[in-house]
Protein backbone atom coordinates (compact mmCIF):
# COMPACT_ATOMS: atom_id res chain seq x y z
CA UNK A 1 0.00 0.00 0.00
CA UNK A 2 0.99 3.36 -0.75
CA UNK A 3 1.66 6.45 1.60
CA UNK A 4 -0.02 8.67 -0.41
CA UNK A 5 -2.36 10.64 0.76
CA UNK A 6 -5.55 11.36 -1.37
CA UNK A 7 -6.76 15.28 -1.59
CA UNK A 8 -9.23 16.78 0.16
CA UNK A 9 -11.33 17.85 -2.44
CA UNK A 10 -11.34 14.10 -3.86
CA UNK A 11 -12.57 12.90 -0.41
CA UNK A 12 -15.34 15.59 -0.47
CA UNK A 13 -16.34 14.68 -3.97
CA UNK A 14 -16.81 10.82 -3.00
CA UNK A 15 -19.01 11.75 0.22
CA UNK A 16 -20.92 14.34 -1.90
CA UNK A 17 -21.79 11.38 -4.85
CA UNK A 18 -22.57 8.41 -1.97
CA UNK A 19 -24.11 10.63 0.33
CA UNK A 20 -25.76 12.55 -3.17
CA UNK A 21 -27.04 8.03 -4.50
CA UNK A 22 -27.90 7.21 -0.90
CA UNK A 23 -30.51 10.92 -0.69
CA UNK A 24 -31.76 9.51 -4.20
CA UNK A 25 -32.65 6.08 -3.08
CA UNK A 26 -33.65 6.71 0.51
CA UNK A 27 -34.49 10.49 0.64
CA UNK A 28 -34.58 11.58 4.57
CA UNK A 29 -34.61 7.50 5.60
CA UNK A 30 -30.90 8.01 4.77
CA UNK A 31 -30.03 9.39 7.91
CA UNK A 32 -30.75 6.00 10.32
CA UNK A 33 -28.46 4.17 7.61
CA UNK A 34 -25.37 6.68 8.12
CA UNK A 35 -25.02 6.57 11.55
CA UNK A 36 -22.05 4.49 11.71
CA UNK A 37 -20.39 6.43 9.38
CA UNK A 38 -16.49 7.57 10.37
CA UNK A 39 -17.26 5.02 13.53
CA UNK A 40 -14.78 2.42 12.52
CA UNK A 41 -11.62 4.45 12.27
CA UNK A 42 -12.53 6.25 15.69
CA UNK A 43 -12.67 3.21 17.46
CA UNK A 44 -8.69 2.86 17.78
CA UNK A 45 -7.84 6.87 17.71
CA UNK A 46 -10.90 7.64 20.14
CA UNK A 47 -12.09 5.37 22.22
CA UNK A 48 -9.16 3.86 24.48
CA UNK A 49 -8.60 8.12 24.95
CA UNK A 50 -11.73 7.81 26.96
CA UNK A 51 -11.68 7.02 30.14
CA UNK A 52 -14.37 8.62 32.17
CA UNK A 53 -18.23 8.15 31.93
CA UNK A 54 -19.02 11.64 31.64
CA UNK A 55 -20.33 12.79 27.97
CA UNK A 56 -18.24 16.39 28.18
CA UNK A 57 -15.14 14.04 28.52
CA UNK A 58 -16.46 12.16 25.34
CA UNK A 59 -16.51 15.33 23.40
CA UNK A 60 -13.60 17.01 23.96
CA UNK A 61 -11.62 13.78 23.34
CA UNK A 62 -13.62 13.45 19.74
CA UNK A 63 -12.99 17.06 18.76
CA UNK A 64 -9.27 16.47 20.40
CA UNK A 65 -9.04 13.42 17.76
CA UNK A 66 -10.84 15.56 15.07
CA UNK A 67 -8.79 18.41 15.51
CA UNK A 68 -5.06 16.70 15.48
CA UNK A 69 -6.47 15.10 11.97
CA UNK A 70 -7.29 18.79 10.89
CA UNK A 71 -11.03 17.51 10.46
CA UNK A 72 -13.02 20.31 12.38
CA UNK A 73 -11.64 23.51 14.09
CA UNK A 74 -13.65 23.33 17.01
CA UNK A 75 -16.61 21.77 19.26
CA UNK A 76 -18.40 23.07 21.69
CA UNK A 77 -21.31 21.76 23.82
CA UNK A 78 -24.64 22.43 26.15
CA UNK A 79 -26.20 19.66 28.10
CA UNK A 80 -29.88 20.53 28.77
CA UNK A 81 -31.71 17.01 30.22
CA UNK A 82 -31.54 14.63 27.74
CA UNK A 83 -30.69 17.07 24.63
CA UNK A 84 -27.18 17.61 23.80
CA UNK A 85 -26.94 20.58 21.40
CA UNK A 86 -23.42 20.57 19.65
CA UNK A 87 -21.48 23.03 17.22
CA UNK A 88 -18.77 22.06 14.86
CA UNK A 89 -16.68 24.81 13.78
CA UNK A 90 -14.59 24.57 10.75
CA UNK A 91 -15.38 21.10 9.93
CA UNK A 92 -13.81 19.97 6.47
CA UNK A 93 -16.60 18.18 5.20
CA UNK A 94 -19.10 21.28 5.61
CA UNK A 95 -18.37 21.49 1.32
CA UNK A 96 -20.34 18.60 1.26
CA UNK A 97 -23.37 20.12 2.76
CA UNK A 98 -22.83 22.86 0.87
CA UNK A 99 -23.27 21.03 -2.48
CA UNK A 100 -25.86 18.88 -1.27
CA UNK A 101 -28.13 22.11 0.09
CA UNK A 102 -27.70 23.60 -3.36
CA UNK A 103 -30.08 20.55 -4.64
CA UNK A 104 -32.27 21.17 -2.02
CA UNK A 105 -31.32 18.16 0.04
CA UNK A 106 -31.08 18.91 4.02
CA UNK A 107 -28.27 17.38 5.66
CA UNK A 108 -28.44 14.06 7.17
CA UNK A 109 -25.32 12.88 8.32
CA UNK A 110 -22.23 14.16 10.77
CA UNK A 111 -19.28 12.40 11.37
CA UNK A 112 -18.47 14.05 14.64
CA UNK A 113 -22.27 13.44 15.89
CA UNK A 114 -21.98 9.98 14.51
CA UNK A 115 -18.49 9.24 16.95
CA UNK A 116 -20.16 11.34 19.77
CA UNK A 117 -23.29 8.93 19.36
CA UNK A 118 -21.22 6.09 19.24
CA UNK A 119 -19.35 6.93 22.31
CA UNK A 120 -22.29 7.56 24.66
CA UNK A 121 -23.74 3.99 23.17
CA UNK A 122 -20.53 2.38 23.94
CA UNK A 123 -19.47 3.50 27.12
CA UNK A 124 -23.15 4.93 28.88
CA UNK A 125 -24.96 1.92 26.94
CA UNK A 126 -27.51 4.57 26.31
CA UNK A 127 -29.05 4.75 22.66
CA UNK A 128 -28.81 8.35 21.40
CA UNK A 129 -30.41 10.06 18.40
CA UNK A 130 -29.28 12.53 15.71
CA UNK A 131 -32.07 14.87 15.65
CA UNK A 132 -31.46 17.59 13.78
CA UNK A 133 -28.61 19.14 12.13
CA UNK A 134 -28.73 22.62 11.17
CA UNK A 135 -25.58 24.28 8.69
CA UNK A 136 -25.65 28.03 9.84
CA UNK A 137 -22.60 30.95 8.69
CA UNK A 138 -19.68 29.19 10.26
CA UNK A 139 -20.47 25.87 12.05
CA UNK A 140 -23.17 23.01 12.17
CA UNK A 141 -25.50 23.28 14.87
CA UNK A 142 -26.39 19.31 15.87
CA UNK A 143 -29.04 18.31 18.41
CA UNK A 144 -28.78 14.90 19.75
CA UNK A 145 -30.99 13.16 21.86
CA UNK A 146 -29.98 10.78 24.85
CA UNK A 147 -32.22 8.44 26.80
CA UNK A 148 -32.25 6.22 29.40
CA UNK A 149 -29.62 3.05 29.76
CA UNK A 150 -30.77 0.16 27.99
CA UNK A 151 -33.01 -2.37 29.99
CA UNK A 152 -30.65 -5.78 30.93
CA UNK A 153 -33.16 -8.26 30.57
CA UNK A 154 -32.38 -11.69 32.01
Amino acid sequence: MSDHTISQDYANDLMFDLQKSFWDERGLGARFRTVSVGREHFKSTVLPQITSNEIGDFIRAIEKALKNEGIVANISFTEDGRLLRVQVQGCIHRVVEDRLGKLGIPPFTCVPANLIAFAIEEKLDRPVELAEIKVEAGCCNLLLVTFEQRPVLR
